[in-house]
């Protein structure tokens, strides 16, 4: 296991001593100049080493293609649902992650290396930081090492729902002496859940720079922790205290999340900080490739990767009464450019249609890069207005310091509505919460809004209310269900929402056997319940000395 202990340590950031005022984006860029012991930790490195530990979410270590494989934001894993196909030039590019859309994986799949290694390597960069503070004489550092805790929640539920075994391990152990059997997934939630815990007790309710973890972020994962364990009544509680802190509210239009000025604003939960000073070292290098290939270069050179599935897009119809169709009787037509029933705004702030706005311009096939094999839905929402001065031209393709929320303020709404049905206890309320993110989405409808992405001349956009009559626990399921897949479709959620509803290989295997109509790589593929979670990579496994399985 050597090799895997020193190639940890590789990825780890020591910091450096740096003097004067740092700023939000200086922060990205303090670079390892030495070890320190604990009498030197003062203000200037405390910055330098919780910078460090956070930058570990941007998964931007060694090379871009580790952080666009094996993101922390999760699209690859939308991939495997019924949500998004890979994209790109075809299904030769990046193999790996096509290798994941049809489940046919195996452990020397270079997702399952850059997912594992990427949050590792994170985790070593908290682990020396917590020694860190917790050898010197700060009178802050209950609370540095709560952000620090919460941190670290989130990289190992991150990787405890994805990868079958993990080894767990806390900034005291060796993890030379750590296997993946010695804990089961239940037993990593428990210690999971302690940290937040702790980290709650701690933390401020204000934090003390924008990015930087406040009490209620350790809530808001601890509710998703929570809803993954199926732990209801704790989604309630700790989604409470999200909601009841009066720090956050949904988005006043739905394409508000794709807009800088909204950066750790209203919705922004957990956010990942992105930036592109200094000559763009923090940009999304995560979603960097699925950008549009956008008809006369507006983008720069898209690769256009992770484009929504027609099964997804079919999710947006919407009844006379502006509600989904929950009971498998939507018409049966695809919905295309030409549809001329009702849809849910939310549809075109998600992906590209031909013919309709895209960020103030109107999306084409010339937009679509292998539009034979993948179809026409690019993705939307990692994009800025591509005529922003914010937005780097050419190389990077499409990048801007747009942040990445990991948690949405819509999601704490709908797991709260969630835990309420599932309990069956406050119906009406689970059932306000809904509509709550509904009323956006109504709201949403203003071709005057800029840049532009609906047209009502062009789609009949209609989002009802759920009413009070036929709100059956049964129903209610069926609706906070597909509410959470139209409010946070293509954001790195459905698989995760899949795994832990029950329901991952019956959904995927009805979707690959329909959607090979239109893409036949699907046909013949199958989803296992062995195959659900992504195994331990297998160089990792050669290199543990028998301690990885």
């Amino acid at each position: 296991m050597k090799s895997i202990f020193n190639k940890i340590f590789m990825g780890t950031a020591v910091l450096g001593l740096t003097m004067g005022t740092v700023s939000c984006n200086d922060m990205l860029d303090l670079k390892p100049q030495g070890q320190i012991i604990g009498e030197q930790i003062d203000t200037t490195a405390v910055t330098a080493l919780m910078s460090s530990a956070y930058a570990g979410l941007e998964c931007h270590f060694f090379g871009n293609n580790e952080s666009f494989a094996g993101p922390i934001t999760n699209w690859v894993m939308d991939v495997r649902s019924d949500d998004a196909y890979k994209g790109g030039g075809g299904v030769s590019m990046e193999a790996n992650i096509h290798q994941l859309e049809v489940n046919n994986i195996n452990a020397d799949n270079a997702t399952c290396l850059f997912k594992w290694e990427n949050n590792y390597y994170a985790i070593s960069r908290v682990h020396k930081a917590m020694n860190a503070i917790e050898n010197s004489n700060l009178q802050d550092k209950a609370a540095l090492l709560g952000e620090l805790k919460t941190l670290r929640a989130w990289f190992y539920f991150d990787l405890n729902r994805v990868f079958k075994n993990i080894a767990y391990f806390d900034e005291t152990e060796d993890p030379n002496s750590k296997s993946t059997s010695e804990f089961s997934k239940a037993e990593i939630y428990d210690k999971i859940k302690k940290d937040l815990q702790d980290a709650y007790n701690v933390l401020p309710e204000t934090a003390s720079q924008p990015g930087r973890f406040n009490k209620y972020v350790a809530a808001a994962i601890m509710a998703k922790v929570c809803a993954q364990t199926s732990d209801w009544a704790n989604v309630i509680t700790y989604s409470d205290y999200v909601i009841k802190s009066g720090k956050y509210q949904l988005y006043d239009n739905f394409g508000d999340m794709s807009k800088l000025a909204f950066n750790n604003k209203k919705e922004a939960v957990l956010a990942i900080q992105f930036s592109t000073a200094n000559n763009n070292a923090h940009i999304n290098y995560n979603n960097l490739l699925n950008t549009t290939y956008s008809d006369g270069n507006l983008f720069g050179n898209g690769d256009d990767f992770f484009l929504g599935s027609q099964n997804l897009v079919n999710a947006f119809k919407t009844d006379k009464n502006g509600l989904p169709y929950l009971n498998n009787d939507a018409p049966a037509d695809n919905l295309t450019d030409n549809y001329d029933g009702n849809v849910d705004p939310r549809l075109d702030f998600t992906v590209g249609r031909i013919g309709f706005p895209f960020r103030g311009h109107t999306y084409s096939k010339g937009w679509c890069r292998a539009y034979d094999v993948y179809g026409e839905y690019s993705g939307k929402k990692g994009l800025i207005d591509p005529s922003s001065p914010d937005m780097v031209k050419g190389f990077p393709w499409g990048a801007s310091g747009l942040n990445f929320n990991l948690i949405r303020y819509a999601d704490i709404l709908l797991l709260k509505a969630e835990a309420e049905i599932e309990l069956n206890q406050n119906q009406d309320d689970a059932r306000t919460l809904i509509n709550q993110v509904r009323q956006k989405a109504a709201r949403s409808v203003d071709a005057k809004y800029s840049p532009v992405d609906v047209d009502p001349n062009k789609a009949y956009y209609a989002v009802g209310q759920y009413p009070a009559t036929g709100w059956t626990q049964d129903y209610a399921r069926k609706a906070v269900r597909m509410e959470r897949r139209l409010e946070l479709a293509m954001e790195g959620n459905r698989w995760f929402d899949l795994i832990r509803w029950g329901n991952v290989v019956t959904t995927v295997n009805s979707y690959m056997s329909s959607e090979a109509k239109l893409r036949p790589y699907y046909q013949g593929a199958s989803l296992s319940e062995d195959k659900v979670y992504l195994p331990v990579p297998v160089s990792e496994v050669d290199n543990s000395h028998g301690l990885y399985k």
